[in-house]
């Protein structure tokens, strides 16, 4: 029977056709907590780093009813700083972060050094298809229950930005015109 992580590995290992990850250990600050672990594709799709984690949905939260979430980043770039920061965050915040739709998270420095991006802001991956993130079954075959994962996206923005949608809300940002995989890009708002 497989395991729980076994199942997710395997759901993500569908949708990269076939393109090897690398597994990136970010050891656990949570007491009776395993570390979380960021899976990085270079590639997938095209010329995008994704890093997906795996770990935080491992801990609870009050607003977690429908599944707990798992975190997937995808930018242009070669830099695994990036995949590093969404298991950073995903480990540092996990039980006290809802990350839900809309959630902004101020990383407080830049991310990587290509690029002044200091915060992300949580909503939909945009590389998945809506059946590829909501409602992943990870349970064991029979079991009562849900043990279900939701992929969440995680988007870098700049610190005028952060402040946009804090003034402005989310979907306001998202109606501006950005590309959310251009690491590089200047500020939109």
């Amino acid at each position: 029977m497989a395991s729980r992580v076994e199942k997710y590995l395997a759901h993500l290992d569908h949708l990269a056709g076939g393109v090897e990850p690398r597994f990136f250990p970010v050891e656990s600050t949570k007491p009776g907590l395993p570390g979380v672990t960021t899976v990085v594709y270079q590639g997938m799709p095209e010329d995008l780093l994704t890093a997906l984690t795996y770990g935080l949905s491992l801990a609870e939260h009050p607003e977690w009813r429908d599944g707990s979430p798992e975190l997937c980043l995808s930018v242009r770039s070669t830099d695994t700083a990036w995949a590093h920061a969404a298991g950073f965050l995903a480990e540092g915040l996990r039980g006290s972060c809802p990350f839900s739709y809309g959630n902004i998270i101020d990383f407080g420095e830049p991310v990587a050094a290509e690029s002044d991006m200091t915060a992300f802001c949580v909503f939909a991956p945009s590389v998945l298809d809506r059946e590829d993130y909501v409602g992943i079954d990870v349970g064991p075959r029979g079991h009562e229950g849900h043990d279900t994962i939701n992929i969440q996206g995680l988007y870098p923005i700049h610190e005028a930005e952060r402040q946009f949608v804090t003034e402005h809300g989310l979907e306001a940002f998202w109606r501006l015109e950005w590309d959310p995989y251009d690491v590089r890009r200047a500020p939109v708002a």
